[in-house]
């Protein structure tokens, strides 16, 4: 695999991780729009492992509190804000890991990345995700969270793993629906990607094993680096842009580039 390929893959699900947009249906298109090859389970690991350190260093403060309430939750002494974020991320991650392992024991994944299916999941959840913020309320933010809360945000969550869903911008529709703030919901949906990309990239970290050698461990180390950086920048301006701009300049690029992808599977 050449330095451009990597640097593009990089790129892609840098930029992509955090946005409502579906990285992982940016990573699917790219070798089935083009003659470059499929980037493997190294790689895919690799920038994963890139965009949860860019995540964890942008939100430090809190990834910093929910890990010095780890021991507390573990006793269940829920009585300080370390313990309750920890515990709601837990909440939240238990339905995608459980539909997650169902999906890889059945081999379901391979069967819904096609372009159809991507193309579809564009157009659908970028509705969901215009109707979510246009009729949303904002009258709770992210210090409001609650275990009832977690669950349903996880479960919006367990929904993205069909490919061009995005599990940011199911996470954050999820949370507009509640009635959170635009800020809030994209902080939460941010946080819960941290236990969900460990608990990803852990289950595919198997497999790497069994194929990595030192020629994919030095691609996968550069295309981690790549996507930190990328990761870090579109974080920086997804959540200062929100605080004057609506998610609508998404759905627009979801429906655009959804009918796309319809009109090439279909013809």
């Amino acid at each position: 695999m050449g330095l451009f390929h990597i640097f593009l893959l990089a790129l892609i699900q840098g930029i992509t991780e955090f946005l409502p947009v579906s990285s992982s249906g940016h990573l699917i298109l790219l070798p089935a729009l083009t003659s470059l090859e499929d980037q493997g389970l190294v790689i895919d690991v690799a920038v994963h492992v890139g965009t949860l350190f860019a995540v964890c260093w942008y939100f430090r403060a809190d990834v910093a509190l929910a890990i010095r309430g780890l021991p507390d939750m573990v006793r269940m002494k829920i009585d300080n804000q370390g313990a309750w974020l920890a515990l709601c991320l837990t909440i939240a991650t238990v339905p995608v890991v459980i539909l997650g392992l169902i999906f890889h024991l059945l081999g379901l994944m391979a069967l819904l990345r096609n372009i159809a299916v991507i193309g579809w999941m564009m157009i659908i959840f970028g509705i969901v995700l215009y109707l979510t913020d246009r009729f949303g309320k904002t009258t709770r933010n992210a210090t409001d969270w609650s275990l009832k809360h977690a669950l349903i945000v996880g479960l919006w969550q367990a929904v993205s793993l069909i490919p061009g869903t995005s599990r940011s911008g199911a996470c954050i529709s999820g949370m507009r629906a509640m009635g959170y703030s635009r800020h809030g919901a994209a902080k939460v949906a941010m946080l819960m990607s941290i236990p969900t990309i460990i608990a990803s990239g852990a289950l595919m970290g198997i497999d790497v094993v069994r194929v990595a050698d030192w020629q994919a461990a030095r691609n996968g180390a550069i295309a981690a680096v790549i996507s930190f950086f990328a990761a870090w920048a579109a974080l920086v301006f997804m959540m200062r842009l929100l605080r004057s701009v609506s998610f609508t300049p998404y759905v627009i690029y979801r429906l655009i580039l959804g009918g796309v992808l319809l009109f090439i599977a279909y013809t």
